[in-house]
Order: C-alpha cells, then structure tokens, then sequence
C-alpha cells in the first residue's frame, strides 16, 4: 500500500510545504480519504485515477477542494467521483456545500458521457467496499459527525482517526483488526492549550499520549498530522518528549509504502 498526504501549499521552487493546512491522504493514487488539497495538489496522474473520496467530516479543511476537483474533471470524466459518507454527512455536504450558493449541486448533473458524482452511504461499523480497499468507520468524539476508519488492502491495514478528542469506539475498531501496520492520530494544539482542545475536540501531544495506550498492536508506524502551523515546531518537540517508538509527523508530498 501507499499512502501520501498531499500538500496544503508549496514553496517558489515547487517544493512541499511541511506546513498543513489542509487534510487530504490519498491510497494507491486511485483512493482518497478526505478531500481538503485534492483540486490544489493532486499529480495529474492522481486526477486521472482519483475517483473515490471517503469524507470523515465536513470541516472546511477536510474538504475545501472537493468541490474543485469535480469541476475542473467536468467535462472529461466517463465515470463519476463517487463520494463515501455516512447519510448523516452527505446531508450537510448538500446543505453547506453542493446547495448552488457556494457550489453547484454536482450530483444532479452530468456531462456527455455520465454524472460527474454520486454518492455512496456506508454504515458506521459495517466493512464497505472502496475500489480495491475494504473500509470500515465509526463515530469519533468531534464537534462535528465524524468518523475515524481503518482501511485493508488485503496485506496492509492502516487506521486513521480524523479529528477527534478522546474516544474510545475508534481503538475498540483498531484493536478489533487482525494486524495493523500504521496509524494516523492527530495533534492539533500544543500542551499549554489544552482548554481550547477540549473545547474544540481536538488532541494534544499530552493528550495523544493518553490515547495511544489504548492502541493493543505491537509496532505500527504512527504519523501525528493535523498539527496547527502557527504552534508546529511547539508540537514536534512536545511529540517528541513523549518518547514513543515509531511516532513521527508525517511529511506533506511523502510518499509512505508497506
């Protein structure tokens, strides 16, 4: 399997910034979780081969360039892009994002050839079908509906927990699965703002510590991301005193393969 989270932005020589912004992983160049950098960031092989989206949550940086992405495939798509989400989710995706106020409603037209999108429901804690993956997602502790998920290809398995507080249906998931080879958890501000934290729903490196004792599997690679860039640095060297084996933030543009 590969995994890359695309950039939020680049630097005047093309190069990734470490800095995200936004959130936008995508499997294998054919599947992506999230959708945030997608119509900014993706290779022209990934719009090529792109065309199916698992959204966790309708957070604007989850999801910004979603939109984007359909309307520059328009006109040259023979194949929808097909949208993963609970009910719950594709409601408000319709309601705040795909209205005609701030973007058409995409599942309602087509070009020549077919409908640009459609949507696909899945059913938290139901195993779900995406391309060549197997996905199954549950309710994380977030301000939103959301959902963190783990995702097989058969031989590698990965979790991603999304934008969540503490939470316990996602390790009770993760610790469910037969082998686990990574894991994404997010970071978001730094220690001495764990208030804001608990209000938002989001972790801290103190707090991540607490959650990665819930994690039953032996050795996965564990990416932070998420990490706010106004207080980045702050969190990398609060991550690090944690002191955890394999805890890493994962790169913008690098391409991780198991």
């Amino acid at each position: 399997m590969k995994l890359q989270l695309l950039p939020s932005t680049f630097d005047p020589e093309g190069r990734a910034s470490p800095e995200q912004r936004l959130s936008c992983y995508v499997i294998d160049d054919r599947v992506a979780i999230d959708a945030g950098s997608l119509g900014l960031a993706a290779t022209d092989r990934q719009r090529d081969t792109v065309r199916d989206i698992i959204i966790s949550h309708t957070h604007i940086d989850h999801v910004a360039s979603l939109p984007i992405f359909i309307d520059d495939l328009f006109a040259t798509l023979t194949e929808p892009v097909r949208i993963h989400a609970t009910e719950e989710i594709i409601e408000l995706l319709e309601r705040d994002v795909f209205n005609w106020r701030v973007y058409p409603r995409f599942a309602d037209l087509s070009n020549v050839r077919t409908r640009v999108m459609e949507y696909v429901p899945f059913r938290v804690g139901e195993p779900f079908g995406v391309a060549h993956l197997s996905v199954t997602a549950v309710p994380v502790n977030h301000v939103v509906p959301t959902v963190g998920m783990i995702v097989s290809d058969g031989r590698t398995t990965i979790a991603y927990g999304a934008d969540t507080a503490e939470t316990e249906l996602f390790w009770q998931l993760v610790n469910s699965a037969p082998r686990l080879d990574a894991l994404i958890i997010e970071a978001s501000f730094p220690n001495s703002m764990g208030e804001l934290a608990q209000v938002s729903k989001h972790l801290t490196p103190r707090s991540v510590g607490t959650e990665l004792k819930k994690l039953e599997h032996e050795s996965p690679d564990i990416f932070a991301v998420h990490l706010k860039p106004a207080y980045r640095d702050t969190l990398i060297a609060e991550l690090d005193a944690l002191g955890i084996t394999r805890l890493q933030v994962m790169e913008p543009g690098r391409e991780y393969k198991w």
